[in-house]
């Protein structure tokens, strides 16, 4: 009889968990409480696609120099609001007006040679109608006043150039904005010898603000223009933001072999909490059903390791040692398929229930076809031993006193 004990005894210490869960499954025939059951009801399921973003500001605008120089004077400063047309600083003008002086003083040398080839050209065309000049004298006239006279025209070119250059010395503000962030101090040399550098970026409106989302490949089918959108961000965790998609681009980017698309998101920013470039944790909303049969995601993951049947013992599938929540393929969002799930009876027993199942949410799953109704109580998994008996398997208590002597 002690050996009938010892082998038992190896036997359950080799079985582990998994053997006490068939203990658990056992006792459940007449006992609803031996698996974790929730009510099937009714509500809303939603499908969305999650991802993160950047906001900013909808028109944000680089202000820069077309000519190199010396900053002179800043007018703004960070957050300063500015009007289109307002004096945002100015370069040391002195090179600028210098070379307008010098373009100046060519254009008048260049006119009064323009004048005295003017005055050449006529005396030879009087003494060329006298017959006192040689027709070839009179051309020669002629091309020194056409050179002269677009000589004129160059240095008034070169004049209006330098003038530009001057008008360029000082910087104006293209819209109206906020300024965001200002790159140079007086006494700073701004080089614009290959590229305009950015002295200031001014955001326009900052009521209205845009969410920059990348949304995987995978995702961005059920993606479309007009969708609603929810994020959160970091400053304000308890609150939720919502805007709508506006647009849908199409240059795609690769991160190590992760392609994502920009999707545009229109928010509005009445009390200006959204700054620019912030991060946001967005959520889009692709489809949403209301008033459905749904089931918790865990009933359709759930698969029983023994059923009871009245009069007849508890049996466990194969060997015993299957978990009692077995893996189930994923469910496809958007596509209905066709599961199983088990409704608990009141002595306990479960019953196998094939439904066909769309919308998920992560939560929840809605149910299309099947013999389900609202209220009935459906299986998501094994009650665990605290919840089954008050902190110990089930049967713990009850074997015989012997079968827990020390070897």
């Amino acid at each position: 009889m002690r050996r009938r004990t010892l082998i038992a005894g190896s036997i359950a210490a080799l079985l582990g968990v998994s053997l006490a869960t068939v203990f658990l499954v056992r006792r459940g025939r007449g006992n609803a409480d031996a698996f974790q059951t929730q009510v099937v009801d009714r509500g809303t399921v939603s499908e969305i696609v999650t991802a993160t973003g950047t906001i900013s500001a909808v028109t944000t605008v680089q202000v820069g120099s077309q000519v190199s120089g010396i900053i002179a004077r800043v007018y703004v400063d960070y957050n300063s609001p500015v009007k289109r047309g307002e004096l945002l600083a100015e370069l040391d003008p002195t090179p600028f007006q210098a070379q307008v002086e010098q373009r100046s003083a060519d254009l008048a040398g260049s006119e009064v040679q323009m004048r005295n080839a003017e005055i050449a050209l006529r005396r030879s065309e009087r003494l060329l109608e006298a017959g006192l000049q040689a027709e070839a004298e009179f051309d020669s006239a002629r091309a020194a006043y056409d050179s002269a006279k677009a000589q004129v025209d160059q240095a008034a070119a070169a004049l209006r150039q330098a003038k530009t250059s001057l008008s360029y010395a000082r910087i104006f503000s293209p819209i109206d904005g906020v300024v965001v962030a200002r790159q140079y101090d007086i006494g700073q040399t701004v080089a614009a010898s290959f590229q305009a550098p950015t002295l200031f970026t001014i955001a326009e409106d900052l009521t209205k603000m845009q969410v920059l989302v990348d949304v995987d490949q995978s995702d961005i089918g059920r993606v479309v223009v007009g969708q609603g959108a929810r994020f959160n961000v970091d400053a304000y965790p308890n609150e939720t933001f919502t805007g709508r998609i506006s647009q849908i681009r199409l240059n795609a980017t690769q991160n190590q072999n992760v392609v994502t698309y920009p999707v545009i998101v229109d928010v509005a920013n009445p009390e200006q909490k959204l700054k620019p470039t912030m991060t946001a944790d967005v959520t889009i909303e692709v489809a949403s059903v209301s008033d459905v049969l749904r089931v918790p995601n865990a009933a359709l993951r759930f698969r029983p390791i023994a059923t009871s049947r009245p009069g007849n013992e508890s049996a466990p599938t194969g060997n015993g040692l299957e978990r009692a929540a077995g893996a189930l393929s994923e469910v496809i969002p958007g596509s209905p398929r066709r599961q199983n799930v088990y409704i608990a009876g009141p002595d306990g027993a479960l019953r196998s229930v094939p439904v066909r199942t769309g919308l998920t949410d992560g939560r929840f799953t809605q149910i299309l076809e099947g013999e389900l109704r609202e209220g009935d109580r459906i299986a998501v998994g094994v009650a665990t031993a605290k919840s089954a008996d008050g902190g110990s398997f089930p049967g713990a208590a009850s074997g015989p006193s012997r079968a827990r002597r020390p070897f």
